[in-house]
Order: C-alpha cells, then sequence, then structure tokens
C-alpha cells in the first residue's frame, strides 16, 4: 500500500493488524505495508545472556536511559549505508513518540549517545524497530535492557518483525504468521506502561537477567 497518507493513528492501527511500514531506502519517497510469513519475536523470558556480556554489563561505566533521546535513536540507526527509514518514517515515528506510543532505550558513555533501540508500543506489545552501536556490546545491552524493562512494566509481546543472525543468538525465534496473529490479539487488550518504571542500572539488568535464566 503506496497511495494512501499515512498518519501515526493509521501506523498504530496497522501495527494492531500485524503489519508494519517500510520503505526502500532513505531516498524513496514510497512507503509500504510488510506481512511477514514467518515473524520474528522475542520472548520476554527467553533473553540469551551470555557470559561475556554479563561480565562487560556488569563492569560497564555506561548508563541506561529511557526516551531521553528518541530522534537521537532513530538518527542512530538510520545512519548506514542502506535503510528503510526515509523522512516520512522518521517523521511519523517522532510523532508516535510526542503522543507516547514510540520509545527509546538508550546507552549513554558520559555525555555520549552509544547504543540503543527504539520501537512502538500498543497495548501490552511493543514492536522492535531498530538498534545501533557505536561501542562494542552497546546495542547487545540496549536490548537486554529492553527486555528487562518490558517485562517488569508489564507487556507480553516483544516484536522483532525480522529474524537476523545477530537476533537469533540473544534469544529471537521465528514463529508462524498465524501463531504471532494470536499473541498480538492477546497482547494489545492488555496494558503495558512504558513510562511506569524508571531506567535500571546495567548491573540490575544483569543481575536479574542471570539470577532468573
Amino acid at each position: 500500500m503506496t497511495d494512501l497518507t499515512l498518519t501515526p493513528d493509521l501506523l498504530l492501527q496497522g501495527y494492531a493488524a500485524g503489519i508494519f511500514p517500510m520503505a526502500e531506502s532513505r531516498d524513496d519517497p514510497e512507503v509500504f505495508w510488510v506481512d511477514p510469513k514467518m515473524r520474528g519475536v522475542l520472548p520476554l523470558d527467553g533473553f540469551h545472556m551470555s557470559r561475556s556480556l554479563a561480565r562487560a554489563m556488569r563492569r560497564s561505566p555506561w548508563t541506561l536511559r529511557l526516551n531521553s533521546d528518541f530522534t537521537g535513536v532513530v538518527d542512530g540507526c538510520a545512519d548506514r549505508a542502506d535503510t528503510w527509514i526515509n523522512t516520512e518514517i522518521y517523521d511519523l515515528y517522532a510523532a508516535l513518540h510526542d503522543n507516547g506510543h514510540a520509545h527509546s532505550i538508550e546507552i549513554w558513555d558520559g555525555p555520549a549517545l552509544v547504543g540503543g533501540v527504539y520501537g512502538v508500543s500498543l497495548g501490552a506489545a511493543f514492536f522492535g524497530e531498530s538498534m545501533f552501536s557505536r561501542a562494542t556490546n552497546a546495542s547487545k545491552m540496549a536490548l537486554a535492557a529492553a527486555v528487562d524493562h518490558l517485562g517488569r512494566a508489564g507487556f507480553t509481546l516483544f516484536d522483532t518483525q525480522f529474524i537476523t543472525p545477530h537476533l537469533s543468538s540473544l534469544g529471537a525465534v521465528e514463529i508462524k504468521r498465524s501463531r504471532y496473529h494470536q499473541q498480538l490479539e492477546q497482547a494489545v487488550r492488555s496494558y503495558g506502561r512504558f513510562d511506569a518504571l524508571p531506567a535500571a542500572t546495567l548491573q540490575d539488568v544483569v543481575q536479574r537477567m542471570t539470577h532468573t535464566s
């Protein structure tokens, strides 16, 4: 679908129906809906915390923040040779953030944003859109923090859209479209509050995950 003017409300309707928007490239003005036959999800009790990542998080001086620089995270995700984030998508997600439906989980090294994840929330579903890293392990730490935060804030579904080897190594799995829609229907009828909890520390995140894994 490319001939319909997209709005933040229409985006949320799309997510609730199990589809999400993409552009072919940064410079392509058109946006289309995607409905994969196989869907990537990251079970909120299934993050794979390796020993090396746990050790790095325990020792890290970095700070975890939520929603302090949403557009900076989107900029980081789009700062690559090939990206599906065009100007329209960038503006729409900024509007969703202003409306309380798009969020960022950020890793800071002092004053520098070194990694993060952003996505859309609807009910108890979180639709992860993209992540980036400017320092070793920064995106892994952001994803671990996202899983921890979502689970404690009442979310039940973490949609990663597609599966990559990187996501698979961290616990993401593929499920059939029909199963995804069942999980989605339950999640959007439930209630998650992204802003119900403050940001944790990386040390708290790894402590909870290693004690329950």
